[in-house]
């Protein structure tokens, strides 16, 4: 059966893609050894103002969408309440219709603490499914969403916390077979644990500035599958995010931050398993499983992958090291109303090889923003002649309600 779908979500994925060439090909030396997950829609950069820093988030001034990046920054929102949509057209150069909408929604309880909620909704357009014979099938829509909710609360002046839950439904093979076997639409449940600290500090002569940090680990959940008769199901992109911003106020008009976030997945790193003499997987006899040469089973408890994921790469120390990816990110506002934004986001090239600069602006008047960013790929060009992220654009639209909190 021909499912175009498979193929979308394949270069979704790794769409650095350039021939598969496997970790044994090339003798261990870099070979590409992509960790894929299911419900890869769960990492895109649901916003523009993020998207036009590189993917920076975990550490910078908390806004409306920080459900994605850090939810403990919602204790810091500088307005009572704030509702943002965002919109994206993603990866048009493969699909003319997929596209990405989050809409949320921020409401201070008091001083200490904030309630926040969100729904993002991925659809990847009209496709045409096929039989093994190129019958027609019929059209549908393949589409993903998420609803999100959390509490944050500051635990010290400083510091704060935060607990999110998540549902989770993907419907991506509509129903259809697949190698004989009828699918069903995947769905999970996950949460997500963050920290977020933010202090002023003097750390310039003449210059009032203020450090953050943050972490955040996300879709901490159950694996997803689309076949209800089998046991086999994918992790979910469980993901670990750190890191800090610097931001300086130069005067009463101008401020620039500098931000970096540090990403790796805590999932399983995929092994490398024996071959037989005419390239095939050895089977361990009585069992589904296949002889591992190098790396660890894959096939463990989501706890468990978690803890695995920090030492299981087939390629050892140097490979676990290109499991992290960077994205840093700076923005400069002017008198708090007109806002340019940069960023640039690093992937390893045997890991996914996302590699890309970042553009964007904002604009901020009385309760209404306005965000807007651009992606550039470094790496322009694939194996298919092009990059699936070229032209990438970000919408997003703010309104901040009631008045200021009062401060402690």
């Amino acid at each position: 059966m021909k499912l175009k779908i498979l193929l979308i979500s394949i270069l979704f994925v790794s769409f650095a893609g350039a021939q598969a060439q496997t970790y044994n090909e090339l003798n261990g030396q870099g070979g590409l050894n992509v960790i894929t997950t299911a419900v890869p829609f769960l990492m895109i950069a649901p916003d523009a103002r993020a998207g036009s820093m590189g993917d920076a988030g975990v550490s910078s001034e908390p806004d409306v969408y920080s459900m994605h990046w850090n939810p403990a920054k919602y204790a810091y929102m500088a307005t009572d309440m704030s509702v943002g949509l965002s919109y994206s057209p993603w990866l048009r150069n493969l699909v003319p219709d997929m596209n990405l909408a989050y809409l949320t929604f921020a409401k201070r309880i008091d001083p200490m603490s904030t309630f926040a909620a969100s729904l993002r909704y991925f659809t990847l357009g009209d496709i045409q499914f096929t039989d093994e014979f190129g019958n027609d099938n019929g059209t549908y829509s393949p589409n993903e969403w998420a609803v999100d909710a959390t509490y944050s609360r500051k635990l010290t002046d400083n510091l704060s916390g935060a607990v999110s839950g998540r549902f989770i439904y993907s419907d991506l093979t509509q129903g259809q077979f697949v190698q004989g076997a009828e699918t069903s639409a995947g769905w999970s449940v996950a949460a997500d644990v963050a920290v977020y600290w933010r202090k002023d500090v003097n750390w310039f002569q003449d210059i009032k500035s203020n450090f953050a940090w943050g972490v955040n680990i996300s879709n901490i959940g159950a694996k997803l599958g689309y076949n209800q008769s089998s046991i086999k199901k994918d992790f979910i992109p469980t993901n670990l995010r750190f890191g800090p911003t610097l931001t300086l106020e130069i005067d009463d008009y101008n401020t620039i931050a500098f931000s970096l976030d540090i990403n790796k997945l805590l999932v399983p790193t995929p092994p490398i398993y024996k071959r037989d003499s005419l390239g095939n997987p050895i089977p361990i006899p009585g069992t589904d499983n296949f002889e591992i040469e190098a790396g660890m089973s894959d096939d463990v408890t989501v706890v468990k992958g978690m803890v695995q994921s920090f030492y299981d790469a087939p390629g050892g120390f140097n490979e676990e090291m290109r499991e992290f990816s960077f994205a840093f990110g700076t923005e400069y506002w002017y008198n708090k109303v007109f806002a340019l934004r940069g960023g640039f986001f690093y992937e390893d090239k045997t890991k996914g090889n996302r590699k890309f600069a970042s553009l964007g602006a904002g604009l901020r008047y009385n309760v209404f923003g306005l965000d807007f960013s651009y992606l550039i790929p470094v790496n322009s060009k694939t194996s298919t002649g092009t990059n699936p992220l070229s032209n990438t654009l970000r919408f997003a639209l703010t309104f901040d309600l009631g008045k200021l909190p009062k401060k402690n």
